[in-house]
């Protein structure tokens, strides 16, 4: 074998790569072995969570993660079945032995894909320096022993948790009816019975065994919502709740059958933490987030963080306390009175409660804030390049300072993330390259889908020119 086609790098948070292109049982098994030698070194006998999603092999992958991480003296225990990323989580947060957790999972990612992901003690991201020392000591083969290890179900106590967090009599007397769609991943079966617990009637599709996900892509956004917006419409639901295939991200379908973008989403969330619920505290999104989240916190009386992309980066925020929503640019939210970790099934219980509470439907409730908070118009573009002409935009990247961009002057330049232009109206764009690809994300937000536009082409036009 050509050792270069043996060696394994970590993304953000673990391990991702395609069925067919080196994710196997033998890259798990060296994976876990490099995890176990860290954490047995620097934590002898402590605890370490595996849990699972439902694409393939992903039990199996976690039955032989348990066993090598076992063999290194550490007490495994390995969940009683598919469970969704932040139950696994939140369990590794609530034990005092629990040093770490690895959950087989790609995400939102389609079933070409397998994936490892690693978290701390907290429930939240490893850090970087603990993810590169893992790579450091992956072993080009795997090791042929493995332990013992204990299975126990993490899905029960987190859903007793789960349902007292949200207002379970107002959402029983207002008996919304819902469709879940856990879109064939590791929240089928766990969402639905956390609703039906507060009062929800509900309709459950996409729930059984499908390790291809029967030609869905498990990411709660268009096209792949089709089905849950149609199923929303013809049986006159209240609404439909969506999660990925782990259950970090969800989306909301309002009674419309028309799924809610992200941007519509979070700060209709924020502002229901705030003025419903009484909850106070900084606002941490990401760069790449609509100019409403930070509007609906000036508005709510929140200081408001941003910070470059990278779950990572609003986990250290919530680390240093006084946080009451983080944002990612995808529609996930982290709620860190609860878990510093993003939580799809907290998110839709919220928004069960706000609909409860309000006494309006989803559409009329992202209405009324849009006349609050204004409405704008948000979208990404990538261009994509060779990696060689993605290098040198990166490199020209740091001394770009255009005086204008579509006839229009920036107000505000920001380098901390790529180049983000700010423009006196509050419409903004962002030149971003990616970490991980040969491709360069362009966002752009403004009042009108013309204005928009405009800078979306103009900032494209400026990313070739500069490659």
């Amino acid at each position: 074998m050509d050792r270069r086609s043996n060696i394994i790098r970590f993304r953000a948070d673990g391990w991702q790569a395609r069925l067919d292109e080196g994710f196997d049982e033998a890259g798990v098994r060296r994976v876990a072995d490099a995890l176990g030698l860290l954490w047995a070194d620097a934590h002898p006998g402590a605890t370490i969570l595996v849990g699972y999603d439902t694409r393939h092999n992903s039990a199996e992958y976690a039955r032989v993660a348990a066993g090598a991480l076992s063999s290194f003296g550490l007490r495994v225990v390995v969940s009683d079945g598919p469970c969704p990323t932040p139950v696994v989580a939140w369990c590794c947060a609530r034990r005092d032995d629990a040093v770490g957790a690895v959950i087989l999972t790609a995400s939102e990612r389609s079933c070409e894909y397998g994936g490892l992901v690693v978290r701390g003690p907290d429930g939240g991201p490893a850090p970087r320096e603990f993810l590169d020392a893992v790579e450091q000591h992956i072993s080009l083969e795997p090791p042929a022993d493995g332990g013992g290890y204990q299975v126990e179900d993490f899905s029960g106590p987190y859903l007793d948790d789960l349902v007292t967090l949200v207002d379970g009599a107002a959402i029983a007397a207002a008996a919304p009816s819902v469709v879940v769609d856990p879109m064939y991943g590791a929240g089928a079966g766990v969402l639905a019975v956390a609703l039906e617990r507060v009062g929800c009637r509900v309709t459950e599709i996409h729930a059984g065994s499908c390790e291809d996900f029967c030609g869905l892509h498990p990411e709660p956004c268009d096209p792949w919502a089709d089905e849950c917006e149609q199923a929303v419409s013809s049986t006159g639901a209240d609404m439909g709740f969506m999660l990925d295939c782990d259950g970090d991200r969800a989306g909301v379908v309002d009674e419309n059958g028309k799924i809610l973008l992200p941007h519509e989403l979070s700060p209709l969330v924020l502002g229901h933490l705030v003025e419903t619920r009484g909850k106070s505290g900084r606002v941490v999104a990401t760069l790449t987030c609509s100019a409403r989240i930070a509007r609906q916190a000036g508005r709510l009386g929140c200081r408001f963080t941003p910070v470059p992309v990278g779950f990572s980066r609003i986990y250290r925020e919530m680390r240093e306390g006084d946080v009451v929503l983080g944002v990612e640019e995808y529609g996930g939210l982290a709620f860190p009175s609860h878990l510093l970790e993003r939580d799809g099934l907290l998110t839709c219980l919220l928004v069960a409660e706000l609909v409860a509470k309000s006494g309006r439907t989803v559409r009329q409730l992202v209405s009324d804030m849009g006349d609050k908070i204004g409405h704008m118009r948000y979208t990404r573009r990538d261009v994509r390049l060779d990696p060689a002409a993605t290098q040198a935009f990166r490199n020209v990247l740091p001394g770009l300072n255009p005086g204008s961009v579509a006839g229009r002057r920036p107000v505000e330049v920001s380098h901390a993330d790529g180049l983000r232009l700010q423009f006196d109206d509050g419409s903004w764009v962002l030149m971003r390259p990616s970490r991980s690809d040969p491709v360069v994300r362009v966002y752009a937000e403004a009042a009108t889908e013309g204005e928009r536009d405009s800078l979306l082409d103009a900032s494209c036009g400026m990313v070739r020119a500069g490659a």
